[in-house]
């Protein structure tokens, strides 16, 4: 007789399992740039099957965080990134599926030991975003300051608002480039570009289909593009009472599968991995069909990503 794990228990040994692979294969590339999906999921609503928009790129030691939805910070332990080593958080544009845990990551990386320096990258009101966060968390950051001797955190935490593309930022490691991309009416909305000795990587963001991010990308390693799926489009807006609004934003600020195929193609990428997935839960849209539409117009490798994987 077969015995059957408990919904939750088999749930908690998946988790387990994907955190295992993750770990052995960064074990495996030690020294290389990482890159992690933290979350894949578009939308800001929770969902079982995954968490919010989030992605780690990972070099020399360093934690450079792309956005920050539901669950981040621990996503990045099941993904085996101490949260200490966070050094770097670029945010895409303001929604609450990119945003919804930027405080609450700097929050508890500084609980779980972070005591170093921490820029913090994106559009208005990133600056306002984060003084209130820490008004709001005063009470427990003092008490935590004055009775385990910590660092008081909002002097570790440097804030840069972004209005244009180009250079972001360069160090050691990696070189941080910044385009603007459409997403309306969400604006400025922005795509990454990180050149790494060993690998370059780009962000997409959200966005409709964009020359400025075909020109980020070009001869990149890996393009992780958000992508929607439209013949499934009716049955996800056909959940809420506000249908026809809905429907009409994603087909507006989106890009399809098959139109990321083509941005891929015409940046000459090497490997497009498909993320932020709109719906982010149809049954009816298997990864057969996100591969199938991306492939129409892409002749590289194409990753469909899924939390915690490792490119």
């Amino acid at each position: 007789m077969k015995a059957h794990l408990p919904l939750i228990s088999r749930r908690s040994f998946l988790a387990s399992a994907v955190a295992l692979s993750v770990s052995m294969r960064l074990a495996a590339r030690q020294g290389g740039t990482k890159l992690i999906l933290l979350g894949t999921g578009g939308g800001p609503r929770p969902r079982r099957a995954s968490s919010g928009s989030a992605q780690v790129i990972v070099s020399n030691g360093v934690a450079y965080v792309i956005d920050c939805g539901d669950g981040v910070a621990r996503q990045l332990v099941f993904a085996g990134v101490p949260l200490p080593s966070l050094r770097h958080i670029f945010i895409t544009h303001q929604h609450s599926d990119h945003t919804a845990d930027y405080g609450n990551l700097i929050l508890l990386a500084w609980a779980a030991g972070l005591n170093s320096r921490v820029d913090t990258w994106g559009p208005p009101p990133l600056a306002r975003m984060t003084q209130l966060f820490f008004e709001m968390n005063a009470s427990d950051v003092d008490v935590r300051v004055a009775n385990e001797g910590r660092p008081p955190l909002a002097p570790l935490v440097h804030v840069h608002e972004l209005r244009v593309g180009g250079t972001v930022m360069s160090d050691e490691t990696v070189k941080v480039t910044a385009a603007l991309v459409d997403h309306p009416p969400v604006a400025p909305a922005f795509a990454y570009r990180f050149d790494a000795r060993d690998r370059s990587l780009v962000i997409s963001g959200d966005t409709a289909p964009s020359q400025n991010l075909v020109k980020l990308a070009a001869g990149a390693d890996v393009l992780v593009h958000a992508v929607m799926y439209p013949p499934a489009i009716d049955r996800l807006a056909a959940r809420v009472p506000n249908a026809a609004a809905l429907k009409a934003s994603i087909l507006a600020h989106q890009t399809s599968a098959e139109d990321a195929g083509r941005v891929a193609q015409q940046a000459g990428v090497k490997t497009l991995v498909l993320s932020h997935f709109v719906p982010p839960d149809d049954p009816e849209v298997t990864d057969a069909t996100w591969r199938e539409a991306a492939s129409r117009h892409f002749r590289g490798t194409v990753i469909v990503g899924r939390d915690l994987l490792e490119v």
